[in-house]
């Protein structure tokens, strides 16, 4: 999971599309989704504005994943003012339908 605030001066829709790209060229990524915060304020987000979860079937595949990623990484962190990481195993509650 990635908690994001981009520079001001950045076009999010032009990031999130590479992002995108990114994702599709990677098999081991099982799935991918994003989100804008809409109605928080900025007291609770601590100024964070986006939100990234990607899932793998397993710690091998998101071991390899991050070896791809690291091209990506250094171009992506020039856009991003905050960048909160963190990796977890997900325990499922409710699947959704």
């Amino acid at each position: 999971m990635l908690l994001v605030k981009f520079k001001q001066d950045v076009v999010e829709e032009d990031v999130l599309k590479q992002i995108e790209q990114l994702v599709n060229e990677i098999d081991l990524i099982k799935s991918f989704v994003w989100g804008k915060d809409t109605e928080s304020n900025e007291m609770v987000t601590q100024g964070y504005t986006h939100a990234m979860i990607m899932t793998f079937s397993s710690k091998e595949d998101y071991e390899a994943c991050v070896v791809k990623e690291v091209e990506f990484s250094a171009i992506f962190v020039t856009v991003v003012e905050k960048i909160l990481v963190l990796n977890f195993p997900a325990v499922c509650v409710k699947a959704s339908s």
